[in-house]
């Protein structure tokens, strides 16, 4: 709920904190944020766009798709890493968004992830998505989640310290900006595609691919702001019907690249359902 999260929100016109009245957040310099009926608040600055951001289609097959349960191992990794930290430090919220700690996820499209963690961990969240369409389904995700619609390359509507542990899930990270908003001694758990991830995919349907190298340049361009910390490696095989493997294209970033003619005619020519590898990197930067 965004009651749970107004604390830690600052207006994006001027950083000041934010306060809730009523379905509204105001600062003390006078801007105002309405939330909308879905649940969620824009605190997108009024030169700010959503063009980039997914649209309905994405985020329906999206939703279909991880409500069938795929991508639960992605999720249940998340979720034991982030229990893991707060067990290591004897369950205090910081560093670790449990027992009352804000746990921020940037890219959060529809909140699955959030959900996951929150259930594990305790604390609340804050969901963070430039596609009102995903906030729209973030905001029902879970009781103890607020939605804002923001944009990940433009300074965050987070005060300085406030989350315990950042989420990052096949999204756009901003590195000055989520050392600002952690929390000293804060977590970021970030999940990026291997280059075998939908290998059986890419292959036979021309998607896009995953450079080899794109761990060590995430590091490289993090490392200004956050220390890697460890890296584990989550694998695991999906049987996929046709319908099934047309949502996985329709939700990322293959949507924006891919005929959907072109996508039936390939997709027919192979066995129903397919064998796809799952295949990413979870990494815990400090």
């Amino acid at each position: 709920m965004l009651q749970d999260i107004e604390r830690y929100l600052a207006c994006p016109h001027c950083a000041r904190p934010l306060t809730l009245d009523g379905r509204t957040l105001r600062c003390a310099a006078g801007h105002s944020f309405d939330q909308a009926k879905q649940g969620y608040v824009s605190l997108l600055a009024g030169d700010a766009h959503t063009g980039t951001g997914d649209t309905a289609d994405m985020v329906a097959a999206r939703g279909d798709f991880l409500a069938a349960g795929h991508y639960r191992p992605i999720a249940d990794a998340l979720a034991h890493a982030a229990g893991e930290a707060a067990e290591a430090t004897g369950g205090s919220g910081a560093a670790t968004g449990g027992a009352g700690g804000l746990v921020a996820d940037l890219g959060a499209g529809t909140g699955y992830y959030l959900a996951h963690v929150l259930e594990r961990t305790g604390g609340i969240g804050a969901a963070l998505d430039i596609s009102k369409f995903a906030l729209r389904r973030a905001a029902k995700a879970h009781p103890r989640i607020g939605a804002v619609v923001c944009d990940a390359w433009r300074p965050l509507p987070l005060l300085d310290g406030s989350a315990d542990l950042l989420l990052n899930v096949f999204a756009p990270r901003n590195g000055p900006e989520i050392r600002r908003v952690l929390r000293p001694g804060g977590r970021m758990l970030l999940v990026s595609p291997t280059s075998r991830h939908l290998r059986e995919l890419v292959d036979a349907l021309g998607l896009l691919s995953v450079d080899e190298d794109k761990d060590r340049r995430t590091d490289e361009k993090l490392s200004p702001w956050l220390t890697r910390a460890d890296r584990t490696e989550v694998e695991f095989q999906l049987r996929l019907s046709h319908a099934e493997a047309t949502e996985v294209v329709a939700m990322g970033p293959n949507a924006w690249h891919t005929d959907p003619a072109r996508l039936a005619a390939a997709l027919a020519g192979l066995p129903d359902p397919v064998v796809v590898t799952g295949s990413v990197q979870l990494t815990t930067y400090h």
